[in-house]
């Protein structure tokens, strides 16, 4: 079978496309025959030995795949060799083929497309945990997304609507605020791109104090860090509650008195990690979103598609952040 190799740490021109023996499923375990692959964040740090996980090399990137049972392991029950699935192996994923726990997969509901249910789980999974689960956000409450046209960004969008939160994205281009307002945000900015010094950040608070109202933002959803925490934090209400999702505008300082003068609490975000720790709580968190994608209040937006002899140029595209909503890896039988 084919699949995208990662060899030696770097970027995604590090990556080949070789042949390599086919999966057997172990006991417990099923091989999926791969249809699509979401491309996340975390694909593009995961080959730079830059992420929580280091797999052992040769590996293939690709932390969720969508595709059909091909072969299943001893002791596997309840699922059988044709079931359409998403599963969300961390890595490996970026294969014509994938072996993995049968308790790791999820059907794929009727009606939806490979394509949408390989780009719904993470980003999905990732941004109601962090809404949820670690920031409690309430209907009326003021949500402030940063990297609001980003994959994990559009769906805290979206999830916050539906979740009854008054939205306000905010994003680098006019085109990305402008795809976040389609998504359903009440309210939009276009921060600078790129470092900023003090006086520049001191600005960036004041604009978000305007888009989000008098009392600032009751959540902060942050996958972007950099020079763009210290405003967002500066903007925030009385009680607030800051996620930390992601850093690729780099880990921030942030002034901790600042969280003192406001009682705010700063939360990470680790959903990759909470998974394992609470499998009880991530089955009822994905049974309510198969719920509200089945209601129509959230659907992936995919913006680009690109073959599997094409992997590094999607990793690339997302790294990049030039890419709106989710980027998709397809493979052909």
């Amino acid at each position: 079978m084919r699949a995208v190799l990662s060899k030696s740490p770097g970027g995604p021109e590090t990556l080949v496309v070789e042949d390599v023996m086919d999966p057997t499923p172990g006991k417990g375990e099923v091989v999926i025959e791969v249809k699509a692959v979401g491309i996340n964040y975390p694909d593009a740090l995961i080959i730079e030995d830059k992420y929580q996980f280091k797999p052992e090399r040769p590996f293939s990137p690709g932390a969720e795949v969508a595709g059909v049972i091909d072969a299943v392991g001893e002791g596997v029950t309840g699922v059988r060799r044709g079931d359409r699935v998403i599963a969300v192996p961390g890595w490996g994923g970026l294969a014509e083929r994938l072996a993995i726990k049968a308790n790791q997969i999820i059907p794929i509901p009727d009606g939806m497309d490979f394509e949408t249910a390989a780009a719904f789980i993470m980003t999905y999974g990732t941004s109601y945990y962090a809404l949820k689960d670690r920031a409690n956000l309430q209907p009326g409450e003021t949500l402030l997304v940063l990297g609001a046209a980003g994959g994990v960004g559009a769906a805290a969008v979206e999830l916050g609507k539906a979740m009854g939160a008054r939205v306000v994205a905010a994003a680098s281009t006019n085109d990305k605020v402008e795809f976040a307002l389609e998504l359903g945000a009440d309210n939009g900015l276009i921060y600078p791109s790129g470092p900023m010094d003090k006086a520049a950040q001191k600005e960036l608070a004041g604009e978000f104090k305007l888009a989000t109202g008098r009392d600032g933002a009751d959540v902060v959803y942050d996958p972007v860090g950099g020079d763009y925490a210290e405003p967002a934090l500066r903007a925030m209400d009385w009680n607030g509650r800051y996620l930390v999702v992601g850093f690729p505008a780099g880990i921030p300082a942030l002034p901790l008195n600042l969280t003192l003068l406001k009682s705010v609490s700063v939360v990470g975000v680790f959903w990759g990690a909470a998974i394992t720790r609470d499998p009880a709580g991530h089955a009822q968190n994905m049974k309510e979103l198969m719920a509200l994608y089945a209601q129509g209040k959230i659907k992936p937006r995919i913006s680009g598609t690109y073959p599997l002899e094409r992997s590094a140029d999607a990793i690339r595209a997302l790294s990049e952040r030039s890419a709106m909503g989710k980027i998709v890896v397809t493979i052909e039988d």
